[in-house]
């Protein structure tokens, strides 16, 4: 579980790194998706996610699609802004891995 001040650290480890963002819109949110995302955060630990306004039609289901890709990719969400989300799964033998403050 991610502190305030991890999430704070992440969140300017992602604006200096600038990490890749995978825009996802409504159909293209399907295993070859998930599988270039989970393999982007078994490399880098972080990620953006860019959902497009048609991803999905409420809030709720914008809840539900956030919690079903969590759990798909055993991340833990650090910020949730509007259409964009950023996730963090540590990852020991990543070549820079992350070591979080306690």
């Amino acid at each position: 579980m991610l502190n305030n001040k991890n999430k704070t650290y992440l969140k300017k480890l992602a604006l200096d790194r600038k990490i890749l963002k995978f825009n996802v819109g409504k159909a293209t949110l399907n295993d070859n998706a998930l599988k270039n995302i989970d393999n982007y955060l078994v490399k880098y630990e972080l990620v953006k996610i860019s959902f497009l306004k048609s991803s999905f039609s409420d809030a709720e289901s914008k809840n539900e699609l956030i919690l079903d890709l969590v759990s798909n990719l055993k991340a833990e969400v650090v910020e949730n802004i509007g259409n964009t989300l950023l996730l963090y799964r540590p990852n020991k033998e990543a070549k820079d891995h992350i070591i979080l403050l306690r």
